[in-house]
């Protein structure tokens, strides 16, 4: 028996923000990511919404009126915008006449990075929501449950209610203890062909005449945010999508959670021709949207008007690193996929999920297909390891 209680919200409005961002806060990896006014944001800019096919049904567990645990969760009818595909898996069961829609998420939409999705105040309360979350999937009918790029103590806590795990790779870097003074003592740590290369690179976009300035927070103006949403805008049309978020949703980022983001402009001719958006993360115990001591970054969007050989490198990559070095930011998360990544200095890291499916024929294949899949990402991180872009200590 237990005093807690579970509850399902159809918005995030629903849950107390400062309840949900101090629970955040207790987590060993927050994120800008996962605060309320971030999760708010979407659904208020009709980014993630059941039009879009993001039914938010978020999770609390209460002892009374105190808030014990929280997760978004989302009821979809799609697998886009996630970074963990299993489009094989829908497909499989279309052949063999079965729904895989709707399904469950336990995920941040449009955001593949990893950290606190089970947020608890401790392990049992964090174990007590994933069973309640299953139990509720199957009272809903739903085909399964998903839980994306979480935090270690939410796979733990997965493992243990009986959830099937999916590795998969990403490429981050690490400014490690006591830090690079500067980048060019980056540079140096790298080995000769890798340190020559970026500097051909830079040297290209500074010979075509392109330069860069930096704003962060409430120092990123209104028509510095217009014209990032152009570039972005148009780098999804360009592949052929629609852009996942509206410009609505940087409005409110702009307006509830300035302090999280630095927008970097490239200029030619004092003309803007290209940006580049990253996040901040804060320690935990400054709170989770501290200013002053970002420890993490995360490399998220871009986008260019004009095109100048190596422009998405220097403005994605270079100038996010060297804004990093010259800030003590430790960490700088590229994203999900692009072993490319390397030449630049982001080692690979394993991410992970977890999976219930209700049907047991699926999960028994699911599972024996998870073993073999799981080898190769060890036998694919292993072969990465033997590139590493720094010199030989």
């Amino acid at each position: 028996m237990t005093d807690l209680v579970l509850h399902i919200h159809s918005s995030p409005a629903e849950i107390d923000a400062k309840a949900w961002n101090d629970l955040l806060a207790l987590q060993p990896n927050p994120s800008p990511f996962m605060r309320h006014e971030y999760l708010a944001a979407l659904h208020e800019s009709e980014s993630a919404t059941p039009e879009s096919g993001w039914t938010a049904a978020f999770v609390t567990l209460r002892r009374g009126k105190r808030l014990e645990g929280a997760c978004p969760v989302y009821v979809k009818d799609h697998s886009y915008g996630e970074y963990v595909f299993d489009w094989a898996w829908a497909n499989a069961y279309e052949q063999h006449g079965l729904k895989y829609y709707p399904k469950a998420l336990v995920a941040v939409p449009f955001t593949p990075v990893p950290g606190a999705r089970l947020l608890a105040r401790d392990a049992k309360s964090r174990t007590l929501m994933v069973h309640g979350l299953v139990q509720w999937c199957k009272q809903e009918e739903l085909s399964s449950l998903h839980l994306l790029f979480g935090a270690d103590e939410d796979i733990a806590a997965c493992a243990e209610a009986g959830l099937m795990l999916r590795h998969t790779v990403q490429f981050h870097w690490t400014n490690t203890e006591p830090g690079y003074p500067n980048f060019d003592a980056f540079l140096a740590s790298l080995s000769h062909d890798k340190r020559k290369k970026i500097r051909q690179e830079r040297r290209k976009v500074a010979d075509a005449g392109v330069s860069f300035r930096w704003s962060r927070g409430a120092d990123i103006s209104t028509a510095d945010w217009d014209f990032f949403y152009r570039c972005y805008a148009r780098t999804y049309r360009e592949h052929g999508n629609a852009p996942y978020l509206t410009r609505d949703f940087f409005r409110c980022m702009a307006d509830t959670l300035p302090e999280a983001w630095v927008l970097f402009v490239a200029e030619r001719a004092g003309k803007p021709i290209a940006t580049s958006l990253i996040a901040l993360s804060a320690a935990a115990e400054n709170g989770a949207s501290g200013i002053d001591a970002p420890v993490a970054a995360y490399g998220r969007y871009w986008g260019a008007l004009e095109r100048v050989d190596c422009l998405h490198f220097d403005a994605c990559y270079y100038q996010p690193l060297q804004w990093c070095i010259d800030n003590g930011v430790s960490r700088f998360e590229g994203g999900a996929q692009g072993e490319h990544k390397m030449a630049r200095a982001l080692m690979p890291v394993k991410t992970t999920s977890a999976h219930w499916l209700a049907h047991p024929s699926f999960a028994d294949a699911v599972e024996r297909f998870l073993e073999r899949e799981g080898a190769g990402i060890e036998n694919y991180m292993d072969h990465l390891g033997e590139r590493s872009p720094f010199k030989a200590s």
